[in-house]
């Protein structure tokens, strides 16, 4: 009979180690996966666990307060019972999206991993599940299709489909191009019927600049995210910007399109250059998040949100994506994440401080913003 191989086994510093460099953001999970011999589920699994626990690492050291109000909420748990705990518990989570969810679900001394899945409407199937790689195939696909997206952007599935299959002679069906659109973000640009329902659970905010004209800046930032390939794997893009201008006030790069990274984009944003007026995005999962526009909401700022399908509400991040990847991404294909955020990195600082804009009479974006 044969032997098993034995389970391997690995230290609590070699798993953050490796769970801090995914949060990093500078690698993919496959290229991480190939760094350190493990699969790149397990990694990602290590990473949700870290930036589900990192907030609480960090609150430990908040001093005397910190013990006290602890000491409080220990007292306050042994007089009520499992009944009202789990209710304080679910009234906290509730309004999330499945990603954020997954990432609250952890160990609690009172309440099971399966009850604070039905507590918080997620299958356990959703919990545990971890997607896979995709192939070298659907990558080379991925990166063809981004291209012919950023000069036909109102091609749908199915003018895609048939510009990969007649005229690029691959073997590909309706099903996979609509998969690969899902997970790039990518949607035609053209009026569409409601079909379907707005998420319940994410607040949906009006659209506040139609007939507004921008004359200042600082009165409306707006963001997006943007698929980007590499030779091997791909990232998201993400970057905040001031619409007077057209200054790139902050980006972050990620290998998930969870909302983390763009919560750190704008935090980043309001940090370093005050905070604006209106804050405008369009209607993706992550930005309706309450996460998001709670932060936004917080620090007194409107928020607005483009029309669902119409993409030229929110232009001048549009525009930036098409000059990152044609003057920038297609021209030098980066090899690893790594390269990907040191190329983003000279290449932003060229476009706010070397780049003139037309628009703004042949100036750089730095010149009109730090005036």
């Amino acid at each position: 009979m044969g032997t098993k191989g034995k389970r391997r086994r690995f230290s609590a510093s070699f798993k953050s180690k490796v769970a801090i460099e995914a949060a990093r953001e500078r690698a993919t999970l496959t290229e991480l996966g190939k760094k350190y011999q493990l699969h790149p589920n397990q990694i990602s699994q290590w990473k949700q666990q870290l930036l589900s626990t990192a907030e609480e690492l960090f609150e430990e050291h908040l001093g005397k307060e910190k013990e006290q109000q602890e000491a409080l909420i220990e007292e306050l748990y042994k007089k009520i019972g499992q009944y009202q705990i789990e209710l304080d518990w679910l009234k906290k989570k509730l309004a999330m999206s499945v990603i954020e969810k997954r990432r609250l679900v952890g160990r609690h001394p009172q309440i099971s991993l399966t009850r604070q899945c039905q507590l918080l409407g997620l299958a356990r199937s959703a919990y545990y599940y971890q997607p896979a790689g995709e192939s070298d195939f659907n990558l080379e696909l991925m990166r063809q299709m981004d291209e012919q997206y950023m000069r036909t952007p109102y091609y749908g599935v199915r003018m895609m489909y048939g510009y990969l299959r007649r005229r690029l002679d691959y073997p590909v069906n309706v099903k996979r191009v609509r998969r690969l659109y899902r997970k790039m973000g990518l949607e035609a640009i053209t009026p569409k019927p409601n079909l379907s329902k707005p998420n319940a659970e994410h607040k949906v905010y009006p659209y506040l600049l139609r007939h507004v004209t921008v004359e200042r800046v600082n009165q409306v930032w707006s963001t997006d995210i943007t698929y980007m390939p590499m030779r091997q794997g791909f990232l998201y893009l993400t970057a905040v910007m001031d619409w007077y201008s057209r200054c790139v006030l902050s980006w972050e790069l990620s290998n998930s399109l969870d909302v983390s990274f763009c919560l750190a984009a704008v935090k980043t944003a309001l940090a370093m250059h005050g905070k604006p007026e209106i804050f405008n995005t369009d209607q993706g999962s992550q930005f309706t998040s309450n996460l998001f526009t709670g932060l936004l909401l917080d620090n007194a700022i409107q928020v607005s949100m483009d029309g669902k399908g119409r993409a030229t509400d929110n232009a001048f991040v549009e525009r930036l994506w098409r000059s990152v990847k044609y003057d920038y991404l297609y021209l030098r294909v980066p090899e690893s994440g790594l390269e990907l955020y040191q190329g983003l990195s000279q290449y932003f600082e060229e476009y706010n401080n070397d780049r003139p804009h037309s628009s703004l009479d042949y100036r750089t974006p730095a010149e009109v913003y730090f005036r």
